[in-house]
């Protein structure tokens, strides 16, 4: 039995947009839930989501069974951490805050087993080989992890094309919100200078021959990303989705006591 493919690998080294969705309430039942919805890839955030280890493995398991890649971020680009996750049975990681080629060359050492890399052999305890039930795991493991990488602040960019030529690294995620605080414009990630630095990242990173990507609640920067050739573009957070729909409906009872026969749902659950 061969070590599965990894289709969002394959996928992003293609032209054309996958849509995905942020995954940040840290709860299986939620990614659950959000895997049947329809998107190409789901974000388990465990850097800004409240997730530990335990938690994001629960989210894997909770959208393996759905035509659904699950992509999971990392706190921190650490080479035990990378080790975990892995065995976990994560197969694409995102990593944050990489501002150097160094770095990324560090993180793709991590991803994979001797003598490419320096990943920590024990994949006959983890859910990765799955127990040794996928017996030439180790001799394939390397071919199908996908390392995403984050370039989220000034100095990231000036160092993009560097970080963008590492072998290993197949994808480069810009950071709109990171990256704005890191031009002087905290909390604007759509300001005109953020999003003309986002739209010539792109352009750099497809010349590199890399997949960009990126996050875009706001739908005119997603679609816009898009046409420019963003191959993996997350357009929602389910958390902030949840937020503001409660805070609607909040809000309609509160003004009018009724909520509107628009906005109620037909079926009630």
């Amino acid at each position: 039995m061969h070590t599965p493919a990894n289709p969002f690998k394959a996928a992003i080294a293609e032209p054309g947009a996958r849509i995905g969705l942020w995954l940040g309430l840290a709860d299986p039942y939620a990614a659950e839930l959000c895997a049947t919805a329809g998107f190409d890839w789901l974000l388990i955030d465990g850097e800004h989501g409240p997730n530990d280890l335990r938690s994001m493995l629960a989210a894997l398991q909770a959208v393996a069974p759905y035509p659904v890649h699950p992509v999971l971020r990392i706190a921190q680009g650490d080479t035990v951490l990378i080790k975990q996750v892995l065995e976990i049975g994560a197969t694409t990681l995102l990593v944050p805050m990489v501002e150097t080629a160094e770095q990324a060359r560090a993180l793709v050492r991590a991803m994979r087993y001797p003598p490419h890399g320096v990943r920590g052999v024990g994949s006959g305890l983890a859910r990765s080989s799955r127990w040794s039930g996928l017996p030439n795991y180790l001799h394939e493991a390397n071919q199908q992890v996908c390392l995403l990488v984050q370039v989220e602040t000034v100095a990231a960019l000036e160092q993009l094309d560097e970080i963008a030529a590492v072998d290993g690294v197949h994808g480069v995620f810009i950071g709109p919100s990171d990256l704005s605080a890191s031009m002087g414009y905290l909390g604007q990630p759509n300001h005109s200078e953020v999003v003309a630095a986002i739209e010539q990242a792109i352009a750099r990173i497809l010349a590199a021959g890399k997949a960009p990507g990126l996050l875009a609640i706001d739908e005119g920067l997603a679609r816009r990303s898009i046409a420019l050739g963003a191959r993996f573009v997350a357009v929602g957070v389910e958390a902030t989705m949840l937020a503001r729909a409660a805070r609607s409906l909040a809000e309609r009872f509160r003004q009018t006591g009724v909520a509107s026969a628009d906005a109620a749902s037909p079926t009630g659950y």
